[in-house]
């Protein structure tokens, strides 16, 4: 293992090393994935129909094929829906600016006008604000630590509940959730993240310790959160639950398009019970594309050179999920650009960026430059 380390590093130096500053100059492949999250966090694109008409135009300027809009968010949808009506009483986000739209069907309605795949996202997963409607309305959906402690700090900061997915209910709910738009919606595909598992620190609640216990003897889970049994038992009761949702997805639309946008594998396993390498070789995902959020191109390089997505590559179209920024977190053009460099040489099948408001607003460099960029490194 540490001669492997040894050997990834060295190769990730070399290749952080030999690539040019430029626009890599090999020919670009007509499928590449140029592809975006638009979020209704830390952005105003989804607020009014004339922002998100804007947007999808702009992207399409600038030479993007590929939108990632959320639909799942703080418990709520950016779609009327009658699932989540039944399970909370709320059918679409109250957000002003949401109210009375159809956000999802507008952004399919302009995307396929501008010839862009709409590849609605599941933003939150099993993830909900503590006091949200459904996590008040649900109290037993909730998984919790072994100390009996539900709340999880996202950023440190946002108070966060976790449904458990290996709970029967909330498997219906998601279910009955990601169904309803494949149902209704002319999508090409749905997106989960590293939120379609859950912080393996959880998992101590009364349904999942009875459903180990049934299975072990009577024997009670680890106490360990770490414990790699413990880890792989509840990493493989997801992956039993996205077989049958991958089978149901099929069964209504066979041409839809499953992606995931996990982070690398070790630690995908490990803190979110994802075990998406597994999910890829037993063809349960169409599309890869993998969080690879770094600041410096030795980091960056070693993970695109890791096996399991260099091996996905090989089977399913795999790209490599770039930063280009935060609030507070400026991403410059020339770190975007040796990046797509970086994945264009190792052969990826393209990239997608988190998120929409900081492909133009959040970097050092103006708003006009970073459109000219974008339009100029996807020509």
């Amino acid at each position: 293992m540490k001669l492997k380390s040894v050997f990834l590093f060295l190769c990730a130096l070399w290749l952080s090393v030999i690539m040019p500053l430029g626009v890599y100059s090999q020919s670009i492949s007509e499928d590449e994935i140029r592809g975006v999250w638009l979020t209704n966090i830390d952005s105003d694109v989804l607020f009014s129909a004339e922002n998100t008409q804007g947007a999808i135009a702009l992207l399409a300027d600038a030479n993007f094929n590929s939108v990632y809009p959320t639909v799942w968010n703080w418990g709520y949808t950016l779609y009327p829906s009658e699932v989540n009506q039944q399970a909370t009483g709320v059918k679409l986000d109250p957000t002003e600016g949401l109210q009375h739209r159809d956000v999802l069907q507008e952004i399919i309605t302009e995307g396929h006008e501008k010839k862009l795949r709409v590849i609605p996202w599941f933003e939150f997963g099993f993830m909900a604000p503590a006091d949200s409607i459904l996590a008040q309305k649900h109290p037993h959906w909730i998984t919790r630590r072994i100390d009996k402690t539900e709340i999880w700090l996202e950023g440190g900061v946002h108070e966060r509940v976790w449904l458990n997915p290996l709970h029967p209910e909330v498997q219906g709910f998601i279910s009955d959730l990601v169904l309803e738009i494949v149902r209704n919606y002319d999508i090409d595909g749905i997106q989960f993240d590293d939120h379609f598992g859950y912080p393996s620190e959880l998992g101590y609640d009364p349904y999942t310790v009875r459903l180990y216990r049934q299975e072990h003897n009577g024997k009670l889970p680890p106490p360990n959160a770490l414990n790699a049994e413990w880890i792989q038992w509840r990493a493989d009761k997801i992956t039993e639950y996205l077989t049958t949702l991958h089978s149901q997805i099929k069964a209504i639309k066979p041409d839809i398009i499953l992606s995931i946008s996990p982070n690398p594998q070790e630690f995908s396993l490990e803190q979110y019970l994802l075990d998406w390498a597994t999910w890829e070789k037993m063809g349960l995902i169409d599309e890869l594309l993998l969080q690879v959020y770094r600041d410096n191109m030795i980091a960056f390089n070693r993970e695109i050179l890791q096996e399991d997505i260099q091996n996905a590559k090989n089977n399913i179209p795999s790209a490599i999920a770039l930063l280009s920024g935060l609030k507070g977190r400026q991403v410059p053009l020339e770190m975007i650009k040796q990046q797509i460099n970086s994945t264009r040489a190792e052969n990826y099948g393209g990239v997608s960026f988190f998120f929409y408001e900081s492909l133009w607003n959040f970097g050092p460099e103006s708003k006009e430059e970073r459109i000219k960029f974008f339009k100029d490194i996807f020509s």
